[in-house]
């Protein structure tokens, strides 16, 4: 069993704050300062240029690309770190529609989250080719799932609700018909078990700087099937993907395998956080994650809902249809948001009217999740959001 009280200690919570907002940018682990001065001082300080193969600086992307994997259930040399979450969704529905070139559907949900979307449109404009960007509600993507569609891309975890996808299910159901399957794992990678090998997923995007704790700004990563690594184009020819980057020939050649998935150099200083924030994961199992996510978020919302009438809940009731968070609905949640902010208890907002809370047990207590829940409540119940500072938007919610 996971001990939660020696993750807890893995990192630097401020005092007094009650933290419910790793779902959107994790803590910081107690490690990553010294292994990122480590970096700095000794390897770039010390080393130079010579960092690169002394400190092996060029092959963190896989290595830490394998230590993702384990945690989504990705076979070994199947995922690549480096560039952000736009760019790994761009090259895997860029792969995807060469994959299928006689389809010009792309299927995805309004549970999306939107950058998905933006970078889907904005390939298939380019494209110009008749390409569609079909949007169906969450519930309604089963039965839209037909021969018309090249890809099917999906968030499994609803950013703003929670809401959990069948992942097998519908990958099962998208190759039955013949198209390929992307799912974007931002907030579900450290939150929930995945298991990309066992659903037989082709392409999986995700981020690193939520439930992974990479540090704002941490590298995204890209999932690709063994069985399509070396029939996949990289529309992002980068010379980091290349079969010989520094042979610096005028043409490209796929490196093979998952490195050809690689675009541009890599920030060593941000993957030197990660992989010290990876850390806390070499111990860890899953199943212990998710069970303890669905105490801590059961919790919350038996809390929430005896104190209050006057919020409702956004997420799914059912437990296992939804990820690590919660979100409850309020007429004026950002401003209850920021007074619960202003009290200790962070979490963030989501348009229209959405307040979000991250249960992570690495470091969340049962403590702090009922003084959260009282918290919520009295500021709901008093009034206590009505202030004008409160109301005063923010360029971050």
């Amino acid at each position: 069993m996971t001990d939660f009280a020696a993750t807890r200690d893995f990192f630097d919570l401020p005092d007094g704050v009650i933290y419910l907002d790793g779902n959107s940018l994790g803590p910081l682990p107690q490690n990553a300062v010294s292994r990122a001065n480590r970096t700095m001082t000794d390897e770039w300080g010390g080393m130079l240029i010579g960092g690169w193969n002394k400190a092996r600086w060029m092959e963190m992307p896989i290595r830490l690309g394998d230590r993702i994997g384990r945690l989504v259930g990705a076979q070994p040399g199947s995922v690549v770190i480096g560039d952000t979450l736009s760019i790994k969704v761009y090259q895997a529905l860029a792969a995807a529609l060469e994959l299928r070139p006689e389809r010009k559907v792309v299927l995805s949900d309004s549970g999306n989250f939107p950058t998905d979307l933006y970078m889907a449109d904005g390939l298939l404009r380019s494209l110009g080719k008749g390409h569609e960007l079909r949007i169906v509600a969450p519930e309604e993507v089963s039965g839209a799932i037909d021969e018309t569609i090249a890809a099917v891309m999906l968030t499994h975890v609803d950013y703003g609700t929670g809401r959990m996808h069948d992942m097998a299910g519908i990958t099962r159901m998208t190759h039955e018909a013949g198209a390929i399957s992307i799912w974007d794992l931002a907030h579900s990678a450290g939150a929930v078990p995945v298991d990309l090998a066992g659903c037989g997923v082709d392409m999986a995007t995700g981020c690193t700087y939520k439930y992974l704790n990479g540090g704002p700004g941490a590298p995204a990563f890209i999932y690709v099937n063994p069985d399509l690594q070396d029939i996949v184009r990289p529309a992002l020819s980068g010379w980091l993907g290349h079969d010989a980057p520094f042979a610096f020939d005028l043409d490209y050649r796929p490196a093979p395998g998952i490195a050809r998935m690689r675009v541009g150099t890599p920030p060593v200083i941000q993957m030197a956080v990660l992989d010290a924030a990876l850390d806390v994961w070499d111990e860890i199992d899953m199943d212990d994650i998710r069970a303890r996510s669905i105490e801590l978020s059961e919790l919350f919302i038996s809390r929430v809902e005896s104190g209050t009438t006057q919020v409702s809940l956004a997420s799914p009731r059912d437990p296992a249809e939804r990820g690590s968070q919660v979100s409850f609905r309020f007429r004026e949640g950002y401003a209850a948001m920021q007074a619960l902010i202003a009290r200790g208890v962070i979490g963030d907002f989501r348009a229209p009217d959405r307040m979000r809370f991250g249960f992570c047990p690495l470091y969340n207590t049962e403590d702090e999740v009922r003084r959260a829940a009282a918290t919520l409540c009295e500021i709901v119940e008093r009034g206590e959001w009505d202030r004008p500072e409160f109301l005063k938007r923010e360029a971050v919610t």
